[in-house]
């Protein structure tokens, strides 16, 4: 059944109304058998149209209206009662990701989103560092897991980080309806599942991409070597890296970059055309390289050509690439 609201949505989108409903009802088709009952499934089938709906807020209050409901009620029990397999939703949002996007060389890309929220109650709730906002806030932080190639972006997987103090708090925890045996998962911890998940069931990718608080895993970044996963991590300044022998700062590295060595290269387009940086990479000791091995760890070096500021990404690849190829994973995030 086509809608005037669908058609709606389409046209926001800059797509074809025909093709935008073909596609959205193949993906709901694929999905229903993940709801038990009828009323949840239509109720999911709404709130997907809200969310891509051009609202200018989406929350239950916005979304119920948008659905032609008289209060928020059925959307939240949707989110926080309703019986229904969201792993099993998970997988198959990521396997129709993967089919019309699939590319081997792909980039996933991990990151973090921060809710801004009031009160205590929400899971996982508290003063925290949200990105969002750019400062410290009361917010609900979640990892997300995106799939980047030519020809779109997707996100494929999620998990909510819960921080130590909700989890030493087991009445808390009760009223917030977080089950038992959830225990502590540092984000990067987080990540690792969501990774481990998607290799697992053979995402085709060749890159992994995240920002400073996965580079600084020493155990994911391990653990995508292990795979023959290749990484462009960001890192900040002061991290630790070997190279000829000695360990440096990244920041104290990158002073001894001959001028010479620097190359401007595009990280890919923007909103206002090509974004073009001064790039150079260090080749970083492997001291766990075997001989004859083709694997390779840099220290990626991206400059800002007016404001001359440094960003530091720590890179391992399996075989041996350009400076361009490490300089286009960066730029997927």
């Amino acid at each position: 059944m086509r809608t005037t609201e669908d058609q709606t949505v389409a046209a926001g989108h800059s797509v074809d109304p025909a093709c935008w409903q073909e596609g959205l009802e193949e993906l709901l088709g694929r999905i229903a058998g993940r709801f038990g009952r009828v009323e949840p499934r239509q109720r999911a089938r709404a709130f997907v149209c809200g969310l891509l709906a051009d609202l200018p807020r989406k929350n239950c209050w916005t979304i119920a209206e948008h659905a032609g409901d008289v209060t928020p009620d059925g959307m939240q029990h949707l989110l926080g009662r309703a019986v229904w397999d969201h792993d099993g939703v998970r997988d198959d949002v990521r396997a129709y990701v993967t089919e019309a996007l699939g590319d081997p060389g792909a980039v996933l890309v991990v990151d973090e989103t921060g809710d801004l929220k009031k009160g205590a109650a929400t899971v996982g709730v508290q003063r925290q560092y949200s990105g969002t906002a750019g400062r410290v806030e009361n917010a609900q932080v979640a990892v997300y897991l995106l799939y980047a190639s030519d020809a779109g972006q997707a996100m494929i997987d999620r998990e909510l980080y819960v921080p130590r103090g909700w989890i030493t708090d087991p009445d808390r925890c009760r009223a917030a309806g977080i089950p038992e045996g959830i225990g502590f998962a540092t984000k990067p911890a987080l990540a690792r599942r969501m990774l481990a998940r998607a290799l697992d069931a053979g995402v085709p990718a060749t890159w992994v991409t995240g920002d400073e608080v996965y580079g600084a895993d020493p155990g994911l970044r391990a653990e995508l070597e292990v795979r023959g996963v290749g990484y462009v991590l960001a890192v900040a300044c002061d991290h630790p890296v070997r190279a000829g022998g000695d360990t440096y700062r990244a920041d104290a590295l990158a002073r001894r970059v001959p001028a010479q060595a620097w190359q401007w290269v595009s990280a890919g387009q923007g909103a206002k055309g090509h974004r073009y940086y001064d790039w150079a990479f260090i080749r970083l000791d492997d001291r766990d390289a075997s001989p004859g091995g083709q694997a390779q760890r840099w220290l990626l070096v991206r400059r800002n050509r007016r404001t001359r500021e440094l960003a530091f990404y720590r890179c391992w690849t399996p075989r041996p690439v350009s400076l361009a190829s490490l300089v286009r994973v960066a730029g997927r995030r």
